[in-house]
């Protein structure tokens, strides 16, 4: 993993941070398992706007992940590691033996030739293998966690993401989330270890605005500078603040929580994430 920092031959590529792509192996995805990515510009199905600042873009193609590692007990031969524009982290086509080729998150550390596997028993706890939270050894870095028996990976999938396995008590297991949070999963659920790929991603600068139109983000007006009828920090004569944060539809920013007292899955949160 590198970054590289580019010579400033143009203003905007003065502070431009690209990454290095020393992982990645190849620019040629697996055709059979592209999908059609339809993008909305932030419209509904009626034709209204109901996320601003959205549009425009790189046509993209979805890469179909497996989230599930549900091909138990046969083993996989990583055939390379790819770039994909839907997310932040690297991933990688898996070469089963029977044949069938999936794309998985890539960890830290695969390697092109690697052969890993998911399962209940017997599987190693080497990076890149899946298993039940109950079969991973405590203090055990992993990624690609489910919250739900079969529902699939949901926390820990983004760029240098990671969560540690800190203890096990009955049918729970206690898990330190990357954000700070500490929460009851059911040891049944998935996870994979190792940490996510593209760890560097976090130093990337981009340089300029129209790297941002690349991705499909429209530039933003700040609330300040708006009129009153837009937003409630908006209005006054010059250069006037705009009191407290808060958002279009008047919910305190900065701090205000908004996780509702009644949630059912309170009861499965230990310790709450840092301010």
């Amino acid at each position: 993993m590198s970054v590289r920092k580019l010579k400033p031959i143009t203003s905007a590529q003065r502070f431009r941070v690209v990454n290095g792509f020393d992982a990645i192996t190849t620019d040629k995805p697996e055709k059979s398992l592209l999908a059609p990515k339809k993008r909305t510009g932030g419209r509904n199905s009626q034709g209204k706007m109901t996320m601003r600042y959205k549009g425009g873009g790189h046509k993209k193609k979805y890469r179909i992940i497996d989230f599930k590692r549900n091909k138990t007990g046969i083993p996989a031969e990583v055939k390379t590691i790819e770039y994909d524009p839907n997310r932040t982290a690297f991933i990688a086509l898996l070469n089963y033996q029977d044949g069938e080729k999936r794309y998985v998150i890539a960890q830290n550390g695969l390697q092109v030739g690697q052969k890993i596997v998911s399962g209940e028993k017997g599987i190693a706890p080497e990076i890149g293998n899946a298993m039940p939270l109950s079969e991973i050894p405590l203090g055990t870095i992993i990624s690609c966690i489910e919250l739900r028996p079969g529902q699939g990976a949901v926390m820990a999938r983004s760029a240098g993401a990671f969560a540690q396995l800190m203890a096990r008590d009955g049918k729970f297991a206690t898990i330190k989330l990357p954000s700070g949070e500490t929460r009851l999963v059911l040891a049944t659920c998935m996870a994979t270890i190792g940490v996510i790929s593209n760890s560097d991603h976090q130093l990337l600068v981009s340089g300029k605005a129209g790297r941002s139109r690349w991705l499909g983000r429209r530039p933003r007006t700040r609330p300040v500078v708006m009129n009153p009828v837009d937003h409630p920090m908006g209005g006054g004569e010059g250069k006037s603040s705009g009191g407290h944060p808060r958002s279009r539809n008047g919910i305190p920013a900065k701090g205000y929580r908004t996780r509702s007292k009644t949630k059912a899955s309170n009861k499965y949160i230990v310790e709450r994430r840092k301010k």
